[in-house]
């Protein structure tokens, strides 16, 4: 402040300012005692005019505090809704740090199994949410079915060279590694040494080891299949996963009818998950066939549903065919060459869009991808065909009997070369047929 010296020809006028701040202390929190405000009031100005000016200056600054203390209670506000998100997030991460990746519950199932249609969701990095004991029975039985084929090969190969028996020796060492993983695995889990993080690591390497054993077996089993036809031949999905799948090479056209018919075998609960789904650009659920959680299998055309009256959740092979016609949305479906139920009304008039991406194996959320480890099919799936009409019943029966004078479908024909498998799917020699012949 400055003093009489420092304003030479000045007086100091000492304006008392309680009664201003008064209002402010019944309004305000924390604006402490009044203060005693000196202002300079030059020579030649009238002492009778100075109040009137100092009161001026006096509402200019009880605007300023008033602005100064909304602004104080806008800001307190604020962090008082940031420290709530923050101890939200807290408790969130808290139950994410304590809680296992493989113990994790299930999440809400949607209406009808199925996705909300618009929404769309990468999951391209989740975990299967199946019981760890579940999990662990899954990669067991992965594990003996790669011995069986290896026990296969040998058997059929008694003569081959000792190259192909060392080559088999080396597949036996490293199916062994991987037991000791799964062992390893399971006594982690009993003491509670298991943790998320690990979960990343360690699928990664089984995953990277089962694709280069599924490969190395079935280098070993070329010369098997070159003496089968090129359609004598099943996928196989052992596990609900996010990344085991089969991609059909060619895309659908468009189609003002169809029929789709396969073969499957699965004992998967709850639900066998998604044998097929095709996508678009702009819609993910173009042409699906689901069954997940304890829904009933659907069709989805154009995110239309209708429930199919299948019964095949049994760990027995069945053949199923649904047949539809844009006229009016009629549609059937067969189990085992026998009509099992039909209806209409299902996305009547609509075509079947082309262009799309069709997937064995998973469900899409993204064209070609954002698969759910949930919805994942869970077994067996072969002969595989695609139409642009309505079969008739003679024909789905002769599908489903395996006659000699069955027909491949004119649009997708099941064929080796005709899909690429990835993340551990394989390819086996169809024996439903076998069975039945």
């Amino acid at each position: 402040m400055a003093t009489t010296a420092e304003l030479p020809g000045s007086r100091l006028l000492l304006l008392l300012l309680p009664l201003l701040l008064l209002p402010l202390r019944g309004r305000g929190q924390g604006l402490g005692q009044t203060r005693f405000i000196c202002t300079s009031v030059p020579l030649d100005v009238d002492m009778c005019t100075a109040p009137a000016q100092g009161a001026g200056a006096a509402e200019e600054l009880r605007s300023t505090v008033l602005q100064l203390r909304e602004t104080v209670l806008q800001q307190k506000e604020t962090i008082m809704n940031q420290k709530e998100t923050i101890r939200e997030l807290t408790a969130k991460l808290g139950r994410c740090e304590s809680q296992s990746v493989l113990d994790a519950l299930p999440g809400e199932p949607r209406p009808g199994g199925r996705k909300q249609p618009g929404v769309s969701k990468n999951t391209m990095g989740d975990l299967s949410r199946a019981p760890a004991a579940e999990t662990l029975s899954q990669l067991g039985q992965t594990l003996q079915s790669l011995k069986t084929r290896l026990e296969n090969l040998e058997f059929s190969r008694m003569n081959s060279s000792s190259q192909t028996h060392n080559l088999k020796d080396i597949l036996q060492s490293k199916i062994d590694d991987l037991e000791k993983q799964v062992l390893s695995r399971v006594n982690s889990l009993e003491e509670g040494k298991y943790h998320p993080k690990n979960e990343s690591e360690e699928r990664g390497k089984i995953e990277s080891t089962l694709t280069s054993l599924h490969q190395r077996i079935s280098d070993l089993e070329k010369g098997q299949k070159d003496n089968r036809p090129t359609d004598r031949f099943q996928l196989t999905f052992p596990l609900r996963t996010n990344y085991m799948y089969a991609k059909v090479k060619k895309s659908l056209p468009e189609m003002y009818a169809f029929s789709v018919c396969m073969w499957m075998k699965s004992s998967a609960s709850p639900g066998m998950g998604t044998p097929f789904s095709y996508a678009v650009p702009g819609q993910a659920n173009e042409l699906v066939l689901i069954e997940w959680g304890n829904n009933p299998m659907e069709i989805l055309i154009n995110d239309k549903v209708a429930k199919l009256p299948f019964a095949i959740n049994d760990g027995k092979w069945h053949h199923i065919c649904v047949t539809w016609t844009t006229r009016d949305g009629v549609w059937e479906a067969y189990q085992d060459g026998t009509q099992a139920g039909s209806g209409e009304n299902l996305a009547p008039y609509h075509p079947i869009k082309p262009q799309g991406v069709l997937v064995l194996g998973q469900e899409q959320d993204t064209l070609g991808g954002g698969f759910d480890a949930t919805q994942a099919f869970v077994g067996e799936l072969a002969h595989f065909n695609v139409w642009d009409r309505k079969l008739s019943p003679g024909e789905v029966y002769g599908l489903a009997t395996c006659s000699s004078k069955a027909l491949a479908g004119n649009v997708i024909a099941w064929a080796e070369a005709a899909i690429d498998v990835y993340g551990g799917a394989t390819k086996w020699t169809f024996e439903a047929c076998r069975q039945l012949n």
